[in-house]
């Protein structure tokens, strides 16, 4: 239902009404109405009166969230290099429709390409793009800079960091040296130890994509002793992860690497979730700390899909739907030192997602093209971004086309 009053002042801009309101950030958890007002959030509270709204959407029957955040995802879609990369995707095409207000991009670009990436696509896009930094200096874009030792130049990255900290959330290290013996140019850990150190000086955290080979370079010591509190290994369930010990339980070192503050995020991708790892973790009471797809052009048909149908594995696999919520809005946005984003506090910036949940049998599936079939799924019914409703497949705050005003029957002059 949409109910429109252009020409009386109100109160609020929009209300959302009828809706769940789940709001992890503020312990919110009930059925409540939320206003917006000058593209912020003006009000939670029951039965907000329709008349003190400009326009009042029915959100009945649906969640409404803080915007979800993706914090692993590649949206530099610029290919100045053609190489093995499989290229980023379009923000605003394929994130708005799973209620995701803000995405990180996870070091696509280096600081070779971080100004065209700003110019390109983060000045451009509705989407929110933050980014980590690759510290390698062409990123991803060319992925040989990843692999040479004098392009892992921490001074530099920080540097770049430390320039933009509204859009640069820290430092990212990828890919080094995954199957080619060890040599004087290449030692084990040196692109993991230069992103530290960029970390530290320009005092943001590490995103870590890892690939062990012990000896020289095993698992538990990167959690345990390289990483700081505060960094994060994304690809957690990957499958060549030693997380599960013998008898299926999750290793004694995983907790102890959370304790010490390093931080587990899912990133999806197209091979690094596997059921046979995230689903005895979930049991050993392991989850992800956050929840995100790694998202790219190589996994939108599958397995990634998208936020909402990752999200949805985690709901079928039994984690509850607040705290699905709650590892893809507030967490991710602290781990990223945004603590204003993912939440529905009144004053922050109205990034909303409207969902619903549907109820019986789905089949979701890994990267190891294995099925778990579960019994609810979320989709994706409005998002809104700053305030304004960008995403309405199903015309929620749209009136009946018989009751359409009247510039909706108005014949367009024609262009001489």
């Amino acid at each position: 239902m949409n109910t429109d009053r252009p020409d009386t002042k109100h109160s609020f801009d929009i209300v959302l009404k009828g809706g769940h309101v789940i709001d992890p950030a503020n312990g919110i958890d009930i059925p409540l109405d939320v206003g917006i007002t000058d593209k912020r959030i003006a009000r939670v509270a029951a039965d907000i009166p329709e008349t003190e709204a400009t326009q009042v959407v029915d959100v009945g029957g649906c969640y409404v969230t803080p915007g979800i955040l993706d914090i692993h995802t590649h949206v530099y879609t610029f290919r100045p290099v053609t190489d093995s990369y499989v290229g980023g995707m379009n923000a605003d095409a394929h994130l708005l429709a799973s209620g995701v207000t803000t995405t990180v991009d996870a070091g696509t670009a280096g600081w070779m390409d971080w100004p065209d990436f700003k110019a390109a696509c983060i000045d451009k896009a509705t989407v929110r793009i933050l980014a980590f930094l690759n510290i390698a200096a062409r990123g991803m874009v060319d992925s040989t800079s990843e692999q040479h030792v004098p392009d892992l130049d921490a001074h530099i990255a920080a540097a770049v960091v430390n320039a933009y900290p509204e859009l640069l959330v820290g430092i990212k290290t990828a890919h080094y040296w995954t199957r080619k013996p060890w040599d004087t140019e290449h030692p084990p850990w040196v692109s993991v130890e230069r992103a530290v150190e960029a970390g530290e000086l320009c005092g943001k955290p590490v995103m870590v994509d890892f690939w062990p080979r012990p000896p020289e370079r095993p698992y538990p010591t990167l959690i345990l002793e390289k990483l700081r509190p505060g960094d994060i290994h994304t690809h957690v369930f990957a499958q060549q992860f030693p997380i599960l010990d013998e008898d299926g339980h999750v290793c004694e070192y995983m907790f102890q690497a959370r304790e010490r503050g390093v931080v587990f995020d899912l990133g999806h991708g197209a091979g690094s979730f596997w059921f046979r790892n995230a689903v005895p973790a979930l049991r050993d009471n392991f989850p992800p700390d956050s929840i995100s797809t790694d998202f790219h052009m190589g996994n939108v048909n599958g397995p990634v899909v998208s936020m909402l149908h990752t999200m949805s594995k985690y709901v079928s696999m039994g984690m509850p739907l607040q705290e699905v919520i709650m590892r893809s809005t507030v967490i991710p946005a602290r781990e990223i030192g945004r603590p204003e984003l993912g939440t529905l506090s009144i004053g922050a910036e109205a990034d909303i997602a409207v969902l619903r949940q549907w109820e019986g049998t789905f089949g979701f599936t890994d990267c190891g093209h294995a099925k778990l079939t579960g019994n609810t799924k979320l989709e994706c019914m409005m998002t809104l971004r700053a305030g304004k409703i960008v995403y309405d497949p199903t015309g929620m705050s749209m009136p009946e086309w018989e009751q359409a005003p009247a510039s909706y029957w108005e014949m367009p002059a024609l262009q001489a």
